[in-house]
């Protein structure tokens, strides 16, 4: 089984990797490969609703310059993935907020049912914030998303300085071993438990 790790931060190994990091560590002793794969600090272009994705070829966007769309091809064949955001202003990284928009609107559909979780990494207030946005994500692309015993932020400042922050590491190392339980649980069921039954999509909207 394989994980797609996001780091959204634009500093390579600052508190957003550590965090991740603790994640991997407890992902790999589990059996699960991850790959850890750095967004924040790359030029992404922000979606602009040109509809290209829902007409080509394996759904890819039409900027083809950036990693969007091969990341989005490594998540879409993974067992789940991580989403990992520095609190900038009460919200997720910019670059990282681009990334996810057009990741999820051109694959929001292969998302569904993976196994996926979210962590944010601040200083002092607005991490609440930034997991329920990148939650919105997830819950919209339709994945499973395991728990844990708090909302999944650490708190620090200077790079590693999370790691001192017992409850927040806590949180997250039982937030990636549920995950790592509940791909194993997915994956045992598969050919013995069918997958909810769909049903065609109802869109409305609320002009009259």
């Amino acid at each position: 089984m394989k994980v797609i790790a996001i780091n959204g931060s634009p500093h390579k190994k600052g508190d957003t990797y550590y965090a991740l990091n603790l994640m991997v560590e407890e992902l790999t002793k589990e059996g699960i490969d991850v790959e850890v794969i750095q967004v924040g600090s790359e030029s992404i272009h922000g979606c602009i609703g040109c509809g290209y994705c829902s007409q080509s070829e394996e759904n890819q966007c039409i900027f083809k310059d950036d990693l969007v769309n091969e990341t989005a091809a490594k998540m879409r064949k993974a067992d789940g993935f991580i989403l990992a955001s520095p609190t900038y202003y009460a919200g997720i990284a910019g670059t990282m907020k681009s990334f996810l928009d057009r990741v999820f609107f051109t694959s929001s559909q292969y998302f569904k049912y993976k196994v996926a979780t979210s962590v944010a990494v601040v200083r002092r207030a607005g991490g609440v914030e930034v997991v329920n946005q990148l939650n919105n994500y997830l819950s919209l692309g339709e994945t499973v998303t395991p728990p844990s015993q708090y909302w999944t932020i650490a708190y620090g400042l200077t790079p590693g300085e999370i790691l001192q922050d017992g409850e927040g590491v806590q949180t997250l190392r039982k937030n990636a071993r549920a995950m790592a339980w509940l791909l194993k649980v997915i994956d045992a069921s598969k050919g013995t438990i069918p997958l909810p039954q769909e049903e065609e999509r109802i869109m409305t909207h609320f002009i009259r």
